[in-house]
């Protein structure tokens, strides 16, 4: 436990993510993350430092005014080898003992006493945007089919009859957190691969077609930021500009409400005009 406050103290105070501008953390795991790349940081300076020193000695050591006469049997110790292998023992580590494990908790370990109250929400990627489907105070996301897709009126294609959706919402490019509340994000992509990325947060997940990817975190600091889109995804990559914020559990009722009664006065809407062309359909006349 000494080590760990220890370690953390010197990586507070010896952080070159912030000499490298990395954003300020707003959230609870974030600071794992923030430590574990402030140790890779200083790992790959002291092998940019060392093995640039030691080509710098190499020219000095070996210049041809020094040995005119080549000498063809090379380094005869193994140094080198044991220095690359060292190298490669320290990036397993990372990668194994730090990298995956972190990943794993914000795939899988959300504690069990959090999973009922988390806030829960589905961000499907598209060129060029992000719809955001939050499931409601139920928990539980609206039945989705393909048939019931209608640009600009149920674009995710939500059952109006389903009684699970009854309290979802569904917003284009502009997700409300809730501070210091679990939040479980499940990222999909409608056609090609995106990156759903919340920089502050210490999230980032590929959003590919097909499959849902969950992460877990917590917000402990209320703010404004983008969403970023981490992979080349078209030619209006760079204008796939969303956004997120933290806020107060009131401030995200009263704009829940206001969004939920929106997407629910849609799919009302689109619920008639099926029933009304259904309704046409068969009163239309049959022709032999």
């Amino acid at each position: 436990m000494t080590n760990t406050i220890m370690l953390a103290a010197l990586s507070d105070y010896f952080d070159l993510n912030k000499l490298m501008g990395m954003l300020p953390n707003a959230s609870e795991h974030g600071k794992e993350i923030d430590q574990m790349l402030n140790f890779c940081h200083w790992f790959m300076l002291i092998l940019f430092v060392g093995w640039s020193s030691y080509f710098l000695y190499t020219i000095f050591r070996f210049h041809q005014s020094r040995h005119p006469k080549a000498d063809y049997h090379g380094v005869r110790n193994h140094v080198s080898t044991h220095i690359e292998v060292g190298v490669v023992v320290v990036e397993a580590i990372i990668l194994l003992g730090f990298a995956l494990p972190l990943w794993g908790k914000r795939v899988n370990e959300i504690p069990q006493d959090e999973k009922a109250d988390a806030l829960k929400i589905r961000a499907i990627g598209y060129q060029f945007g992000w719809r955001i489907h939050y499931a409601g105070s139920d928990g539980k996301f609206g039945r989705q089919s393909t048939r019931f897709i209608k640009a600009g009126m149920n674009d995710l294609g939500l059952d109006p009859d389903d009684e699970a959706g009854r309290d979802d919402a569904v917003v284009t490019s502009d997700m409300h957190l809730v501070l210091n509340k679990a939040t479980v994000v499940r990222v999909s992509s409608l056609d090609v691969i995106h990156g759903f990325a919340l920089h502050e947060m210490r999230i980032q997940q590929d959003a590919t077609p097909g499959t849902e990817a969950p992460q877990w975190f917590r917000p402990i600091k209320k703010g404004n930021w983008q969403i970023i889109c981490a992979q080349l995804c078209g030619t209006g990559h760079s204008g796939m500009v969303a956004t997120y914020s933290v806020e107060d559990q009131k401030d995200f009722d009263e704009w829940y409400g206001s969004q939920r009664d929106l997407t629910q006065s849609k799919l009302k809407s689109y619920s008639e005009e099926m029933k009304k062309a259904a309704a046409q359909n068969s009163a239309a006349p049959l022709h032999h």
